[in-house]
């Protein structure tokens, strides 16, 4: 079989032209002469493996998009694998793009294999938590199963998010207007509108049709439940159908898969996918734009970014979370290798927990979790009016990242220095698994390992790790 040559010409040009890159610059870039760039961008001369590897890694969502078919895309996932600290010495991107055009079927069974090592590792999290709780307990909680099934799900739910799309396309305009799905409500649903802060954040008697929203929340969310209200209507049999299909246990864990499921579609309606996604490749997820451009809050979009897992149009893999002011993660999502701390507290060192005493404050942080992987932070404090001085307002901070090799598509990364020694924190899950034997903010030692404690020396604790 003749191996495959891969011009590319008129894609590395209009690559460069939308990064705003001259053909020096490009090629200073991809470690190439210009002359080298230029006879590349006439097709000249092909796309070379590590090539391909550079281009990959430099814009890694634009190449992806790019690939021409169904080897790139298995070459693509190839790479990911082959990237996965499991591995202390990957193959280089020769051997990788031989692997793949020489054996695809043996390819994408290691592809699957991988892929199959990677969720048997956050299920057995999963019931390990699930033992934990059975055992204090004598059940498992329904949020935990509802929480679980989301992140199972990678936190994208296809027909759904379809269905909320067409949705906000029949309403009109780049995100549906609050007037519009009020409209719609009225007109299509036979619902009447009430606005009183005396039934909660929102309260719907379906027996009379009513439905009344508490007019002292922010007008982003009053919007939001107008649109959680419409898609528990409009896009009841698409919802029902997921329900119907999951191995929830209790009727309490599939009300809450309802209400979650609701939630995610009117994100969705209010966001939609294809325009969303776009928007945010072009401000570089810049939140505030993002916020303005589509009429939501900073933790809607946040949460929206996460959630951009489409097979045929992935967004960056963001992990998302929100924590109280005691350090409980409220919310929490990983699209990315970090995973959540599933019992106790997350990391001390964590940005996030200075960003829920910083309100209206955007922090930034380059982070290194103990496998090596590093990860840019963006974190921020917020405050929800309650609407009346004798509620308290509810205070957390959200935090959104990904990992360090999508830096160049996250706008809270520039300006931080991603590749020296100490220019990131080291951080763990928790305490409770973390290995650092040398942190200056551990609060107990690992659960894993044992501890020696001698009576005539103390550091920052007064035991080490054995």
């Amino acid at each position: 079989m003749s191996k495959r040559r891969i011009f590319a010409g008129d894609r590395l040009r209009a690559l460069r032209a939308d990064r705003g890159l001259n053909q020096a610059a490009m090629g200073e870039l991809l470690g190439i002469s210009t002359s080298y760039l230029s006879q590349l961008e006439h097709d000249d001369r092909p796309l070379t493996p590590t090539l391909i590897e550079r281009l990959s890694r430099a814009f890694p969502l634009d190449w992806r998009e790019i690939g021409a078919g169904q080897s790139e895309t298995r070459l693509a996932a190839l790479r990911e694998a082959n990237a996965d600290p499991l591995f202390p010495e990957p193959l280089d991107p020769a051997q990788l793009a031989r692997f793949s055009e020489q054996q695809p079927l043996l390819a994408d069974r290691f592809i699957a294999l991988h892929e199959a090592y990677r969720r048997s590792g956050q299920r057995l999290q999963m019931v390990d938590e699930a033992l934990a709780s059975e055992s204090s307990t004598g059940a498992r909680l329904p949020w935990e199963e509802v929480r679980d099934w989301f992140h199972l799900a990678n936190n994208y739910v296809d027909g759904i998010d379809r269905a909320a799309e067409a949705l906000a396309r029949r309403l009109g305009g780049r995100s549906p207007a609050t007037g519009a799905i009020e409209q719609y409500l009225k007109d299509a649903l036979s619902i009447s509108l009430i606005y009183t802060g005396q039934a909660g954040l929102r309260s719907y008697d379906a027996e009379m049709g009513h439905l009344v929203i508490d007019p002292g929340q922010p007008a982003e969310s009053r919007r939001f439940q107008l649109a959680h209200q419409l898609a528990a209507l409009a896009l009841k049999d698409e919802i029902a159908a997921v329900i119907e299909g999951t191995a929830l246990r209790s009727p309490a864990s599939r009300q809450l898969l309802f209400v979650g499921l609701c939630n995610y579609a009117a994100g969705a309606l209010l966001m939609p996918y294809a325009r969303f996604r776009a928007e945010a490749r072009a401000v570089r997820h810049d939140i505030d734009r993002l916020a303005q451009l589509f009429g939501t809050s900073f933790e809607q979009t946040c949460h929206r970014l996460s959630t951009l897992q489409r097979e045929d149009a992935r967004g960056v893999p963001f992990f998302f979370c929100r924590v109280d002011m005691a350090g409980n993660i409220t919310k929490r999502h990983s699209a990315t290798r970090l995973q959540f701390a599933r019992f106790g507290g997350a990391c001390p060192l964590w940005i996030v927990h200075e960003a829920v005493a910083i309100p209206d404050r955007i922090l930034v942080q380059l982070a290194e979790t103990p496998d090596g992987v590093r990860y840019v932070s963006m974190a921020k404090g917020l405050v929800k009016p309650s609407g009346s001085y004798d509620r308290s307002p509810r205070r957390y901070a959200v935090a959104l990242g990904c990992e360090a090799e999508h830096a160049g598509e996250f706008i809270y990364a520039d300006g931080l220095d991603l590749t020296a020694d100490r220019a990131a924190t080291r951080i763990g899950i928790s305490c409770r698994i973390c290995p650092r034997p040398d942190c200056d903010q551990r609060a107990f030692p690992p659960s894993d390992r044992a501890i020696s404690v001698d009576p005539d020396q103390r550091g920052v604790v007064p035991y080490r790790l054995v």
